[in-house]
């Protein structure tokens, strides 16, 4: 099994190599050609345009029978990876995999999976509950990370800039999602500020969910 799960991988290899248009790139880590970095771009119109993703993949000893092993290396705001480990939640690399599958063939699944999230099946619950409650702050979040994690480009902000390069500096509450309106209110009853952002992530304090949450609920658990 080992000698023709490596000539298959290293064909898959060559195969992904050979191939300009898809964008697709895998490589080997330390010569190992059972440990590999697969590579590619956003896909265009959606958040993460512009900005270029790396994925960790493990070759199981059973593969291709049993599904490669993939996780974010580049971190992602996407309700089906996970902000803090890179997990992913795909069917394919569960129970929906199939021995025809290859590797470059899963990655341009992972790069739609960017296109099309599946929040009522998410891997960061955080993530898909902003994603359902505030689109539009989700996409200016998943922005953030693009540019912050993924290498997109920042673009100039109209009406005026602030800070150098003629671009707005992006706080740790936009990174988080949430607003700095929101942030300040509480910071400036003297909670500490990452806690204000831990909190009001959990609780999902966003866009027009923030109307359903009592400030006194917040504050307890600020008080915790």
């Amino acid at each position: 099994m080992s000698d023709a799960r490596l000539r298959r991988v290293q064909k898959e290899i060559r195969d992904c190599a050979k191939d300009k248009t898809s964008q697709i790139s895998i490589e080997m880590i330390d010569e190992n050609p059972f440990h590999l970095v697969g590579a590619f771009p956003g896909p265009p119109d959606t958040p993460y345009e512009g900005g270029y993703y790396e994925v960790d993949i493990n070759i199981p000893e059973t593969y291709p029978f049993q599904p490669v092993k993939m996780k974010f290396i580049t971190k992602v705001y996407h309700p089906n990876v996970s902000s803090a480990s890179g997990a992913i939640c795909l069917d394919i690399l569960k129970d929906a995999w199939s021995p025809v599958l290859t590797l470059k063939s899963t990655l341009i699944s992972l790069q739609s999976l960017l296109n099309e999230p599946v929040p009522e099946d998410p891997q960061d619950a955080e993530v898909a509950k902003h994603y359902n409650s505030d689109r539009a702050g989700f996409i200016s979040t998943a922005k953030h990370w693009a540019q912050a994690y993924a290498q997109a480009p920042v673009h100039k902000q109209q009406g005026g800039v602030t800070g150098g390069g003629g671009t707005k500096k992006v706080t740790d509450a936009e990174m988080a999602g949430l607003s700095e309106a929101s942030v300040s209110q509480f910071v400036d009853m003297g909670f500490e500020r990452p806690k204000v952002i831990s909190v009001l992530k959990r609780m999902n304090y966003r866009g027009n969910n923030i109307s359903n949450i009592n400030e006194n609920t917040v504050l307890e658990e600020l008080f915790k």
